[in-house]
C-alpha cells in the first residue's frame, strides 16, 4: 500500500523500503529446526512417550522361571497396594488369617467387590489397574466391570508372547531383575538344590549342576541381592554357606558372592536397608559373637565389589513388618525417614566404588539430590514403592531436574507383577513430560536454542541412558585422590560418640542414628560450625 510521511510543509507520498536479500533475512525457528512454544512442548512429551526405557530395579522374572513369574488379573489384584487398601475398608469379621488362606483368585474376588464395584476406583493402585486393562484391548470387558471375562482373557495368553506385548506397550529395552542367593527357590532357577560351592576355585564346583538358562537375557537382566550382609544378619549367611558346604567366615561369605556372581553376571550387588541400619563405630552385632553389618559391608560387600568391578544400590528408608497381619502378601512393610550418613560416609570412604540409592521417605529426597552433587560415584535413580505415586513423582523429578540437571535415572517401575509394567510407565511419562515441558519452557525463555535432538537426547539420558554412562565411568584413577581426601576429613573432623552401653540395643541404635544426622551439620568448633 501507499505510506504518507508528515514534513513540515506538505504530505508526500513515500516508497516502500527495499526488500531484504534473502541471505540476510533472519531465518524463522521453522527453517532452523529450533523448538518454541507448543512446537517445543508438542516435541518434549513426543519424546518422553516414545523412548525406549531401561527399568533399573523390579521383581520381575522371565517365563521360563516357571511360577516365579506373577501375571494376568489375579496377581494384579492381589498386589500388596489393593490387599492393603481393601482391608480398610472389608467388614470387620474378615480376618487376615481367612483370607490369606483363601485361593488366589477368591481373594482377587474380594479386593474386586470392595475397591472396584462397591467403590470407585480412584486410589493409584486401582486406577494402575485399570489403566493396565485398557492398554491391552479390555475396553469392552472394563465397562461391562467383567471380572470373568477379563480372567478369560489371560487364560487364553502364553506367557512368553504375553511378555513380549508387555515390553512394547510398556515401551523398554530391558528390565533388571532381583535375584536373591540366600532364597532356596529362586537359586534353585540357577543351580540344583544340592550344589556346592568350591572353596578353592570360589565358583560352583560342577558345570553340570548348574541349571542351563535359556531366556533372553538381553531383555531380562541380573541382580545379586545381599539384604543380609546390610542387616548383620549372620544367621541367615551362615546357613547359606553351609547349603553350599563352605566355612562360616567372613572368607566364606565372600567366596559365596564370588561364585554367585559368576552365575548370575549381574549389573549390580543390591540391598535394602533395615529401619535401625547404623554403619561405623556405633554397630553393634544383630547377636553376641555375630560380625556386625559394618564389618559385613567392609570386609565382605565393599571388597567383593571393588575386585569384580561391580556398583552397590541401596534402598533406604523401608520399615520392615509394620503390621506382620499383611506380610503374606508383602504389604507389612511401611516408610521411615532414614539417616542419609551412612551412604554418605560409604561414597567418601570407597571412591573407587559405585553407588546408586534410591529413598523410600519423600522426606530425604532433598538431601540425598545435594548428596548426589558432591560425590562423582553416587548415582540416584526411580521414584521407589510408596513415591511411585504421580504427584510425587512430579515433584521429585522437578527438582531432581533443577539440582542435577539430567545426571540422574528418572523412575524404575519395582514392579512384582509382569503387567504392572504397563501402568507404571504410563503414568510416570505422563507426569515426568509435565515437568520437563515447563523446564524447557523457562530454558527457551532464557534464548537458549533447543532443537529436537537436544529433546531426545536429554530424555533418553532421563529413562536409562544417565544408568548406563554411570554404569560404564571409571573411578580407577580419580578414587585415589578421593581416598586421600577421606583421609584427611577423618582426621579433621572427631568421630560422633557412641550410643548409651545399656538400655535396649535397638532404641539405642535409633537414637544415635537421630543424633549422628544432627550431628553431621553442626560440628561445633572454636569459631562455631560455619553454618548456623
Amino acid at each position: 500500500g501507499v505510506k504518507f510521511s508528515h514534513d513540515p510543509g506538505t504530505l508526500r507520498r513515500s516508497s516502500p523500503p527495499a526488500a531484504m536479500p534473502p541471505e540476510k533475512r533472519p531465518l524463522s525457528d521453522s527453517m532452523t529446526g529450533l523448538l518454541t512454544g507448543q512446537d517445543l512442548t508438542a516435541a518434549v512429551r513426543a519424546a518422553v512417550d516414545g523412548v525406549e526405557a531401561i527399568d533399573v530395579h523390579t521383581h520381575l522374572f522371565p517365563g521360563q522361571h516357571g511360577s516365579l513369574l506373577l501375571w494376568g488379573v489375579d496377581d494384579m489384584l492381589t498386589y500388596h497396594y489393593l490387599v492393603s487398601e481393601m482391608f480398610m475398608v472389608a467388614p470387620g469379621d474378615l480376618t487376615h488369617e481367612a483370607f490369606f488362606a483363601m485361593p488366589k483368585s477368591q481373594q482377587a474376588d474380594l479386593v474386586w467387590k470392595h475397591l472396584f464395584l462397591e467403590r470407585t476406583p480412584l486410589s493409584e493402585a486401582q486406577l494402575g489397574v485399570l489403566t493396565t486393562l485398557q492398554k491391552l484391548g479390555l475396553c469392552d470387558e472394563l465397562r461391562r466391570k467383567d471380572l470373568p471375562a477379563i480372567r478369560e482373557f489371560f487364560a487364553r495368553q502364553d506367557p512368553l508372547q504375553h511378555t513380549d506385548k508387555v515390553f512394547k506397550l510398556a515401551k523398554l529395552r530391558y528390565v533388571i531383575m532381583t535375584n536373591i542367593p540366600f532364597d532356596p527357590t529362586e537359586a534353585a532357577c540357577w543351580v540344583k538344590p544340592d550344589a556346592r560351592i568350591d572353596p578353592v576355585r570360589q565358583e560352583f564346583a560342577d558345570a553340570d549342576r548348574v541349571v542351563s538358562q535359556s531366556f533372553c537375557a538381553s531383555r531380562f537382566k541380573t541382580a545379586l541381592r545381599i539384604d543380609p550382609l546390610l542387616k548383620g544378619d549372620w544367621g541367615a549367611i551362615c546357613s547359606s554357606l553351609a547349603e553350599r558346604g563352605l566355612p562360616q567366615t567372613i572368607e566364606g561369605a565372600k567366596t559365596f558372592l564370588r561364585a554367585w556372581a559368576q552365575i548370575y553376571n549381574p549389573e549390580y550387588m543390591m540391598a535394602s536397608t533395615p529401619a535401625d541400619f547404623v554403619y561405623g563405630d556405633a554397630d553393634t552385632p544383630r547377636q553376641p559373637g555375630w560380625p556386625t553389618a559394618t564389618k559385613l559391608i567392609d570386609e565382605v560387600m565393599v571388597t567383593v565389589a571393588e575386585e569384580m568391578g561391580l556398583p552397590l544400590v541401596v534402598k533406604i528408608g523401608a520399615k520392615r513388618g509394620m503390621n506382620p497381619a499383611l506380610n503374606p502378601c508383602g504389604g507389612g512393610d511401611g516408610v521411615c525417614i532414614a539417616d542419609v550418613g551412612p551412604l554418605e560416609e560409604l561414597c567418601r570412604k570407597c571412591p573407587r566404588v559405585k553407588f546408586l540409592a534410591t529413598f523410600l521417605s519423600r522426606v530425604n529426597q532433598h538431601e540425598v539430590c545435594v548428596l548426589a552433587q558432591k560425590f562423582r560415584n553416587l548415582h540416584i535413580y526411580g521414584c521407589w514403592w510408596y513415591c511411585n505415586n504421580p504427584s510425587m513423582i512430579q515433584e521429585i523429578t522437578r527438582m531432581r531436574v533443577e539440582m542435577l540437571g539430567t545426571a540422574f535415572t528418572a523412575q524404575h517401575s519395582d514392579a512384582r507383577v509382569l503387567d504392572q509394567l504397563i501402568y507404571k510407565w504410563d503414568h510416570s511419562r505422563r507426569v515426568i513430560a509435565d515437568a520437563l515441558v515447563d523446564q524447557y519452557a523457562l530454558l527457551a525463555s532464557r534464548g537458549w536454542p533447543i532443537t529436537e535432538q537436544d529433546v531426545l537426547r536429554d530424555v533418553k539420558r532421563l529413562f536409562g541412558g544417565s544408568y548406563e554412562e554411570f554404569m560404564a565411568k571409571d573411578l580407577s584413577d580419580g578414587g585415589r585422590a578421593g581416598e586421600q581426601a577421606s583421609a584427611v576429613a577423618a582426621s579433621a573432623v572427631p568421630p560422633p560418640p557412641l550410643p548409651p552401653s545399656s538400655g535396649d540395643a535397638k532404641r539405642a541404635r535409633s537414637r544415635f542414628a537421630l543424633a549422628r544426622n544432627t550431628q553431621r551439620f553442626c560440628a561445633p568448633g572454636t569459631f562455631g560450625c560455619g553454618c548456623c
